[in-house]
């Protein structure tokens, strides 16, 4: 089924194809320059860390439902081994293989591409079996570290999560940075939480997939019209699922990634970050969050902190 012409419409509203030159292979993360960090650096107060990865193991968020999406197999290659006598050192060492965005992690530019097209103009078979992205591959990619906005778009619907069929709109990111006190600013990464993630964290594997809140495909163009640098949340879509308009899958991907350059990252645990904001009354923080640089990965995982 074609694309709407809805859909090419928003994507015109947003597009940022040429904003920093033909060759850009970075995007919105553009819009992290020294003084953005300097200044994110002022949100650290307390030196209170708040992780925000899941820990990566073999009964992790992927349910199979995502084909070649595995979660980690860990194997140990050595352990107790004396490699230089009996009674040396001994070491231990071991082997993972993954899906590169089976856990925490950020959406790379390569991750989807329509009508043909990744970022920036480039044809989507720069993509290839061997070698992965052979432009705007995830390696390509500076060290994500800004300010970090929690938008709590559950805490401010007064709700522990929000309901499997609810899309997140710019209005609810309204309420939602109201509640942070604070305005979303050119270069800030975002965090929204929907709450989903408890369905996770309790056990409920299947629940957490499906269905899923998420974010509409109104909201790409909020975050373009504030120059957000990359958005990430605590599902494992992203956008609602399934989708609210009936038969366009991945639209707000197919905006952030293609359209506008912008990374996005899917399941991050926002529950203990909640609760600190709330606690301190700050819900901006210095976040860091470098992807591990697989060369011509389409995504990588992610330990992010955020530092308050």
């Amino acid at each position: 089924m074609p694309l709407p012409q809805e859909f090419h419409d928003l994507a015109r509203q947003v597009n940022n194809w040429g904003r920093w030159g033909p060759d850009d292979e970075i995007g919105t993360l553009n819009l992290i320059t020294e003084e953005t960090v300097r200044a994110a650096a002022d949100c650290v107060r307390s030196g209170h860390r708040v992780p925000l990865a899941l820990p990566l193991r073999h009964d992790g968020v992927q349910t199979g439902a995502i084909p070649g999406r595995i979660n980690p197999l860990h194997t140990m290659t050595a352990v107790n081994q004396e490699l230089f006598g009996p009674g040396t050192v001994a070491t231990s060492d071991d082997a993972v293989t993954m899906g590169l965005q089976a856990g925490t992690h950020w959406d790379g530019l390569t991750h989807v591409s329509h009508s043909g097209r990744l970022y920036n103009g480039r044809p989507a078979d720069a993509v290839t079996a061997h070698a992965g992205a052979t432009v705007l591959g995830i390696e390509k990619i500076p060290p994500v570290v800004s300010r970090g906005v929690l938008l709590d778009v559950a805490r401010a619907h007064g709700t522990d999560r929000l309901p499997g069929g609810h899309a997140v709109t710019p209005e609810d990111l309204d309420a939602a940075e109201e509640l942070a006190g604070t305005r979303v600013r050119a270069g800030d990464v975002v965090l929204v939480r929907t709450g989903q993630m408890r369905r996770y964290l309790a056990g409920e594997r299947a629940a957490y997939a499906f269905p899923s809140p998420g974010l509409s495909v109104r909201t790409p163009r909020w975050f373009h019209d504030r120059d957000v640098a990359a958005v990430a949340n605590d599902t494992l879509t992203f956008e609602i699922f399934p989708p609210e308009i009936e038969g366009l899958w991945m639209p707000v991907h197919a905006l952030h990634l293609v359209e506008m350059g912008m990374l996005q990252g899917q399941n991050w645990n926002l529950e203990e970050l909640s609760a600190t904001c709330a606690d301190l009354g700050r819900h901006a923080f210095l976040l860091s969050a470098v992807a591990e640089p697989f060369t011509g990965g389409a995504g990588a995982p992610v330990a992010p902190v955020a530092l308050l």
